[in-house]
């Protein structure tokens, strides 16, 4: 029986290429795996592809028991070690991984994965989809650029979103373009930003 008050998310690096391979190797092992699948449009000469590509190369995460599944997870082909601070795994939070899926399942907003954070004005998205998620603006416009930084695997996400949809968190002082306290533009912006 699985105690779930033990249970809590971990990265793993694995061998390159091998993200899919380890997911469902992980999955047959009846261990809960979760890997960020973005899907994008491939262009080659004679054909045009729909293909699923990992949102961080190298990299999935496990739910697991940490002192009875880690051997089952290194174990498993592929893996090559736990993302962590010395030999001490690093837990990665409940939230981070909710927001990794909510990022997925909007992949039009999504422009890359940066490895270090930018410096720059640190904002909360006020609405749509990313409510309530915190990043860092990398590129200010129509559409601002936001990094979200993922501390416990040090990896980010950029994302594209529109800047009536951010505030500056409190004690930031850098302005944002557009004014971000008037509150009436934002139900029309989200809806844009849903495509609904």
């Amino acid at each position: 029986m699985i105690d779930v008050q033990n249970l809590r998310w971990y990265a793993v690096y694995v061998r390159s290429r091998h993200e899919k391979k380890v997911h469902q190797m992980l999955l047959e092992r009846e261990l809960t795996s979760f890997l960020p699948l973005l899907e994008t449009w491939k262009q080659w000469s004679d054909r045009k592809k729909k293909v699923s590509d990992p949102l961080f190369r190298g990299y999935v995460f496990v739910n697991i028991d940490i002192r009875k599944d880690n051997i089952n997870v290194l174990d498993t082909e592929g893996v090559v070690k736990f993302i962590g601070i010395g030999r001490k795994p690093s837990v990665i939070g409940e939230k981070d991984i909710e927001w990794l899926k909510k990022l997925v399942r909007e992949p039009d907003a999504i422009n890359g994965t940066v490895a270090s954070i930018p410096a720059g004005q640190k904002v909360r998205v006020l609405a749509g989809p990313f409510k309530d998620l915190e990043g860092v603006v990398v590129k200010q416009g129509r559409e601002t650029r936001l990094v979200v930084f993922f501390d416990s695997i040090m990896q980010g996400v950029e994302v594209s979103i529109f800047p009536d949809l951010l505030v500056p968190i409190a004690g930031e002082t850098k302005p944002l373009p557009g004014d971000a306290s008037e509150h009436s533009g934002i139900i029309a912006v989200e809806r844009h930003f849903l495509r609904l």
